[in-house]
C-alpha cells in the first residue's frame, strides 16, 4: 500500500470531524500494513482542546498494544500537526509522520523557528519530533487543503 492510499484513510476520519461540526483533521495509526488506531478532531465534543485527531489515535494505538512507544508505526494526518500533537509523537517515539496539508497558523513549523541568538549561541531549527522519527509532508495535500477550506467557508 502506498502513503496516498493510508492518507486517503485520514481523509475518511476527516470527514466524520467535518460532519460532527468540528474542524476536520483525521488521522490513522498503521504498523505493518495494519491500522492500530483511527482518531479524528473532537475538541467540541468533549470540551477539550487536547482531543485533536493524533491525540485520539496515538491514545487509542497505546492502549491496543499496552505500549507507551510506537517506533515501528507510522501517523498519517491529514494536516500539519501543532506544536502539542509534536510533542506526543515526539514523546510515542513513533517511527513516521506523514501529513498532508500545511497549516501555517497552527502547525509546529510556525512555533519552530529559531529563535534569537541567547548569549551569543545560535539554536537551529529543526522538527520538534524525536530524532529517529522520519518526516513526510505533503501527501494529497491539495486534497486535505480543500476539506479545511471547505470547513472554514462554511463557518463564516
Amino acid at each position: 500500500m502506498t502513503d496516498e492510499y493510508y492518507m486517503l484513510m485520514a481523509l475518511k476520519e476527516a470527514r466524520k470531524a467535518y460532519e460532527a461540526g468540528e474542524v476536520p483533521v483525521g488521522a490513522i495509526i498503521m504498523q505493518q500494513d495494519k491500522v492500530l488506531a483511527k482518531g479524528y478532531n473532537q475538541v467540541e465534543r468533549l470540551n477539550d482542546p487536547t482531543a485533536h485527531a493524533e491525540i485520539i489515535a496515538l491514545t487509542s494505538a497505546f492502549n491496543f498494544l499496552g505500549s507507551k512507544y510506537l517506533p515501528e508505526a507510522t501517523i498519517y494526518v491529514t494536516v500539519e500537526p501543532c506544536l502539542m500533537c509534536a510533542g506526543a509523537l515526539y514523546w510515542s517515539k513513533i517511527g513516521r509522520v506523514v501529513y498532508g496539508a500545511a497549516d501555517d497558523k497552527n502547525g509546529y513549523r510556525k512555533s519552530c523557528a529559531c529563535p534569537p541568538a541567547i548569549k551569543d549561541i545560535p539554536l537551529a531549527p529543526h522538527p520538534p519530533f524525536h530524532p529517529r522519527t522520519e518526516l513526510t509532508a505533503g501527501i494529497l495535500e491539495s486534497e486535505c487543503a480543500a476539506i479545511m477550506k471547505e470547513f472554514f467557508k462554511a463557518r463564516r
